[in-house]
């Protein structure tokens, strides 16, 4: 079986959990027998090509073999679209779009389609137009290659997804990995609803990442829930990464928070737990590792509570930065206001650290040694990180049976489910 999958990013050049995730179920699929053709914006040339091949957007060339390319160009346009809604854009770095045609500015004969379209494969400020010309990639790389499904992975590639099943008329798999409640509550963005509704009305089959994000695909974009499946995320474990010489420099207890700095992922609210911990328990450092729109607030905010001293904010880390941190760490906050699934809590129980998660997140259905608060009960939340930092005894049931528990949960089992949904086309 070989399926043609549709990503944005891919290790080692990630920006967030999606290229994580994609990584690992690529590298599953693979132990379970399935070819992947994975196609990234812009590929670096040292992304792992022993698990899948590895597809550069911007090396494939468009011309004028098919009309049906064509026909589909005549259509893309791009519309307005709010920055706060672009996973891993900061306001000040995403332009504004004017919905307009691409045709309007540029001669098909001459520019289109005879030429290569350069990708970035950054979430910057033409992120909307390399979404529409990455979808004029998958029309003809659909057109050329031979295989079985169609995998789109989350919205920004939902297009191309649609574009290569009307080249090919091969089934379309869409991976749900976030959805536009999730970013914006429910002061929603439209058009980017519009983007996301199509791509599930076109899939023949939606894959989730939770029950959590099954029930609002079906509940708020009235999907038929017969197409819809729940598939969790997993994590890699790699022993020689924890084998490696980390040892903890400080003497304080290492609470951390990490992930994008958005209102998705409730940095505000670890924030003023944290104050609530310092005042009972001095002898802790919080760390906010990650980047985002709120960052700049949050320092701010620790500023006024004056517990900036007790505060380290690192910026955006991944690889063995993010390792590092979680080998420093003696406990994991995620205070998610709502997040799909979540792999960090993961990663941090794989580097035997104890996590505290929100109840409104996917992966708190999987996990049972991870302690679980309403994102909003900073009392509770607050509470939670003393008793886990106070007490020794609390502290070492959570680090040794929680990386029992997340040893289990191994992406090739995760990959299977998604293989077997594959063959349900074929039965």
């Amino acid at each position: 079986m070989r399926v043609l999958m549709f990503g944005w990013e891919f290790p080692p050049h990630i920006t967030g959990g999606l290229g994580t995730a994609c990584y690992g179920l690529v590298k599953g699929l693979a132990k379970n027998g399935v070819d992947v053709l994975f196609v990234v914006p812009k590929a670096f040339g040292d992304e792992d090509n022993r698990v899948a091949r590895i597809i550069n957007a911007s090396d494939v060339e468009v011309n004028q073999e098919s009309l049906l390319i064509e026909e589909f160009w005549k259509k893309v346009t791009l519309m307005e679209i709010g920055s706060n809604l672009i996973p891993y854009v900061s306001p000040e770095e995403f332009r504004r779009i004017v919905a307009q045609t691409l045709l309007d500015k540029t001669d098909i004969e001459h520019s289109v389609f005879r030429t290569k379209f350069q990708f970035s494969g950054k979430y910057g400020k033409d992120l909307m137009e390399e979404v529409s010309r990455y979808a004029i990639i998958a029309s003809v790389l659909a057109s050329k290659n031979n295989f079985d499904i169609i995998h789109a992975h989350d919205w920004l590639t939902y297009p191309a997804g649609i574009a290569a099943k009307s080249v090919s008329g091969k089934p379309l798999v869409i991976h749900v990995h976030a959805t536009e409640f999730d970013r914006s509550g429910e002061n929603i963005n439209q058009n980017v609803f519009e983007i996301e509704r199509k791509g599930m009305i076109a899939a023949d089959r939606i894959i989730c990442v939770s029950n959590y994000t099954r029930n609002i695909v079906i509940n708020r974009y009235g999907i038929d829930e017969s197409k819809v499946f729940t598939v969790h995320n997993a994590v890699e474990f790699d022993k020689e990464t924890f084998e490696k010489d980390w040892h903890k420099t400080v003497p304080e207890k290492v609470v951390t928070f990490l992930g994008r700095v958005t209102f998705q992922k409730g940095p505000d609210y670890f924030i003023e737990a944290a104050n609530k911990v310092i005042k009972k328990y001095p002898n802790v450092r919080f760390v906010m590792a990650g980047s985002g729109d709120m960052l700049n607030r949050m320092i701010r905010r620790a500023a006024e509570l004056r517990i900036s001293e007790k505060f380290h904010f690192t910026g955006f880390l991944k690889g063995d930065d993010v390792n590092r941190l979680f080998m420093q760490s003696d406990l994991y906050v995620m205070p998610s206001v709502s997040e799909p699934f979540g792999i960090s809590p993961l990663e941090a129980m794989r580097a035997s650290v104890p996590v505290i998660i929100s109840k409104q997140s996917g992966v708190s259905e999987v996990l049972k040694h991870a302690i679980k608060v309403d994102f909003w009960d900073i009392d509770a939340m607050a509470d939670a990180i003393y008793g886990i930092i106070n007490y020794e005894a609390l502290s070492r049931f959570f680090r040794r049976n929680g990386q029992e528990e997340v040893m289990h949960l191994k992406w090739e089992n995760a990959a299977l489910q998604v293989k077997n949904i594959y063959q349900s086309f074929f039965n």
